[in-house]
Formats: C-alpha cells, structure tokens, sequence
C-alpha cells in the first residue's frame, strides 16, 4: 500500500500490552528499569498504545507506569483497571504526567464469569459498566472498555453492555478472547454482528485482544480487524498469560507482506522488530524460540541442500519478505581482541544499543575481556554481553570469583566470592555435580526459599569456545521470576543465571508492596 492510498479507514492501531498482560506471564517479571527500557523502544519503534501496568497492583507498577507516562513521547500511555472506583482513580493518577494518557477498564460479562468470578446478577453488572465508564470518563476523553471473556458472552447482553459503554464515553471498545477458544470465522462472525446490532457502534473503535491457546491468537486478530475492528492488542514475541498472546512482530508483517488479502496500515517501524525482540527476551529472560515466526533464529535460515540451492538461484524461492525489513542482519565476524573502543561504539550503534556513559565502559572492559579468551566475537556474543549489561546493572548481588572442582571422583566442590551490598564474602560447598556445588555455595551466602524450577544451556554462537547462554527460573511466596547469563565458562553462566534470578526477587520484593492480584482479560 503506497503513501498516496493510506486513508485512516484502513489503519490498524497498534495497542502494546508486553509491560502488562505480558508481564503476567509466569517468570516474565521485568525491574523498573528494564520496563522504562522496554516502554522507550515501543515508543521509538511506533507503538501507538503503550500499556504500561495495572497500577493499583502494586507500588511498583504503579511507580512504573508513572514514569513511563513522564517519558514517552509519541505514544499514549495505558494502564488497566478493574470497575471499581479506587482502581480507576489510582490509574488516572498514575497516568496524569502523559502527553497522551489512556484508562483501559474492563469487566467480566460471560455467565460463567458472572456467576463464579463475580458473583453478580446481569443487571448489576450491565450497571457497574456504566459506572466504570463514566468514573474514568471523569478522568480523561481516552477511555477503552472490555468486556472479559467477551467470546463466550450471550450476544444480547455482549451488545446491550457495549451500546452502555459507549454512551458512557468509553471511546474504544474491546472484545477479548480472554481464554483463546476462538476460532477465526467465529471471531469475523462477533465482531460483524456486534457492530450491526450496536447503534452507536460508529462513535467507537473495536479492538481485539486474543490469546493463543489453540494457537490462533494471530489469526484471530486479523480477523476481527477484517471484520471492522481497528485496533490490536498484542505483545513482542506473544508473551503473555497461558500461551501467550498475539504476537506484535506477526501481525505487523501479516499486514506487511500479504497487503493483497489484508490492505491494512501502521506506524510500526518494522526494522526495529527484531531488536524488540531481543531487547524483550533479555529484559523478561524468557527466550524465543529458534522456529518463532519473523524474529526466531530460524526464521530466515535454511539448512536443506534443496532450500539452500533454491535461495542461491534466487532468495524469493524460499523468503516472502527479506532479512532487512525486520531488522535481521547476517552474521558477521566483525570484533576481537584488538578492536578499540570507537570501533564498539560504532558496533553497539549499528546493532541498536544506546548505553548509558558508565554502561558502555562496563560493557568495554566485558568485551575486552571476553576478546582474550574467545578468537572471534560475533554478533551474537556482543548482544549478549551488552543485554547481560543492562540486566545486571542494578543488582545487589555479583559474582566476584568462581572455582569449581569437578571429574569423576567426586564429590564435586564449588569455591566462590560475592560482592553482596558492597560487602565481600567467600563460602565452599559440595554438591552432587559442579552446578549443584555452585548453586549451594550461593544458598550458603545469600539464604533464600527459591525453588529451582528451571535450568537450561545452549550455546549463543557455534564452535568449543562458544559462550554458555543459561537460563534459570526461580519461584519463591508463589512467584516465578526467570533469568539468563553468558560466558564462555557453563558454570560461571550458570552462576551469574541463578544470581540475576536471586536478584529479581530482592528487587521485586523491595520495591512492590502488593494490594491485589495481578488482573487478564
């Protein structure tokens, strides 16, 4: 679609909810600081709707949410709130520093929900979306309503609280596949014959919010938005409740590559999509996986004798978009041991990185060091190092010294040093294997509950001397916080994972006082 045919009938509004629903996700947990990051590249990349929290949760998303509204500077800021008053008004606060500020309420309007979740006649809840609406119209003209569990709503009742909203002044209006049952016709079918019905359905936009456990999230969306819906919720790498939401990056590009059957537009820079990734993946250490669509490491590789002789001959044998409009550059061997320090900063700018004056020296001396102990340093170990950078910048705890007896005569026996505070400490433990040795030396110095739920390895580039990417999630009070680390040593990596996880819980048990459970729809 050219420039000169874009009408704003055909423009599909991006609506951001990786800080929110995203965060939801078990293990997902971002600080402050990596949520002020993640809000600053959706702003940068063209997000038109950023919702940044729930802030009556807690104190500290609603610090969040707060600080974001201060610092963005081209997309409206978003946060979510339930139908009660102290709710709305505790987000209308948290959003009042914006430009552009949004209150997204939402109640549950399906019987099952009705009966169980809310435990509420009809009546009483077609009225309570009146009053929602109204209480946060009071705040602000940008008010989005949803309906929970819109999809198994009773069509009569879904229209009647819709037509309700909207009078009220709810200015986009939400149908949520809350629990991911749909499927594609059914959704076209919903959103069609709501806004039919709906008198006053032309003095709002619709918007679609769907979740992916069948697997249909992203299909789904694209399909209320071809049934009139103009607006999309959805989150980077699909993160989210259950199994996810849909993905940004895949909606962006459904658009993109197939205008023919979905002539639809938006702001998304769309070379900025992989480094979201990226930058997403590191903050919540969750990682993509290597087949994910548009931003997997797979995406654009081709292993086959068969595909790789078509791609010679001509790339379009087997890529309908290229590398480039994603952000994706080929791998190439570019630093070692006697780059400089202009020639990485030139690196970090041309992979996307703006680092703070004290981060970029600490990122320097990593690489320097990295450099003498690894020949080549690729793409891939520089993002890695960088992100690692960024994760760990405010950790109370670090590692100082690791050493590790390991071999056939055990039992293995782990030597190691922590700055915890500013203050250093030295502990030895054995275990059943070197990782288990490490992982009791840090129980020993910092004494903690956490449960080990998870613990992986696999390597960032190819080759022996290859960094160690490990990832480690930790539960602890019913909380799941996940982390990554690299080196080139698995154990030191394994270390660093466990105390990034360890760390998260400090953090996030100092700065959030919680007041409710965290609320999806």
């Amino acid at each position: 679609m050219t420039n000169q045919t874009k009408s704003e009938k055909d423009r599909v509004v991006i609506f951001d909810t990786t800080l929110r629903d995203g965060e939801q996700c078990p293990g997902a947990t971002m600080t402050f600081e990596e949520k002020l990051e993640v809000a600053h590249l959706l702003d940068t990349m063209g997000v038109d709707i950023i919702e940044a929290g729930f802030p009556i949760a807690s104190d500290g998303d609603f610090e969040a949410v707060r600080e974001i509204a201060k610092r963005t500077k081209n997309a409206v800021v978003c946060g979510l709130s339930r139908a009660a008053h102290k709710d709305i008004d505790r987000c209308a606060e948290a959003i009042r520093p914006a430009k552009r500020g949004r209150i997204h309420t939402f109640l549950s309007t399906s019987p099952v929900h009705m009966k169980f979740k809310l435990q509420m006649e009809p009546e009483a809840v077609h009225d309570l979306v009146i009053s929602q609406v109204t209480r946060a119209r009071n705040h602000t003209d940008d008010v989005e309503w949803s309906s929970e569990d819109g999809t198994r709503t009773e069509f009569d009742f879904l229209c009647r609280c819709v037509e309700s909203a909207i009078k009220a002044g709810a200015t986009t209006i939400n149908i949520p596949d809350t629990v991911g049952y749909s499927v594609p016709e059914e959704y076209y079918d919903l959103f069609k014959r709501v806004r039919e019905n709906v008198p006053n359905s032309d003095k709002a936009v619709f918007s679609v919010h769907c979740h992916n456990d069948l697997g249909m999230a992203v299909a789904n969306s694209l399909a209320g938005v071809r049934a009139g819906a103009r607006q999309i919720e959805c989150t980077i790498n699909g993160i989210g409740e259950r199994a996810g939401n849909a993905a940004l990056e895949e909606v962006v590009m459904a658009m993109k590559v197939r205008n023919d059957k979905l002539p639809y537009w938006n702001k998304i820079d769309t070379t900025m999509l992989t480094r979201a990734s990226k930058v997403v993946a590191a903050a919540t250490s969750f990682p993509v996986q290597y087949n994910k669509a548009i931003v997997g490491r797979n995406a654009f590789a081709h292993e086959s004798g068969i595909h790789q002789d078509g791609m010679l001959k001509n790339a379009q044998t087997y890529e309908i978009m290229l590398p480039e409009t994603v952000g994706v550059k080929q791998t190439s061997l570019v630093m070692g041991k006697h780059s400089g320090r202009h020639a990485f900063i030139h690196k970090l700018e041309e992979m996307g990185y703006k680092l703070a004056q004290n981060q970029l020296e600490d990122a320097f001396v990593r690489f320097k060091a990295l450099a003498d102990r690894k020949k080549d340093i690729y793409d891939e170990d520089i993002e890695a190092l960088v992100d690692q950078e960024i994760a760990h910048s405010h950790d109370r705890i670090h590692l100082v010294s690791l050493t590790v007896i390991a071999g056939t005569h055990g039992p293995q026996r782990a030597t190691m040093k922590l700055d915890i505070d500013g203050q250093v400490r030295i502990e030895e433990a054995e275990g059943n294997g070197p990782v288990d040795a490490t992982f009791n030396c840090i129980k020993s110095l910092v004494p903690n509950e956490a449960k080990l739920e998870l613990y992986q390895v696999h390597a960032v580039t190819a080759g022996t001397d290859a960094q160690a990417e490990v990832s480690v999630r930790l539960s602890q009070d019913g909380r799941s916080v996940t982390a990554r680390a690299a080196d080139p040593d698995t154990l030191v990596a394994s270390a660093k994972a466990y105390l990034s996880a360890l760390n998260k819980i400090v953090m996030k048990k100092q700065r959030d006082m919680p007041v409710v459970a965290a609320a999806g729809h």
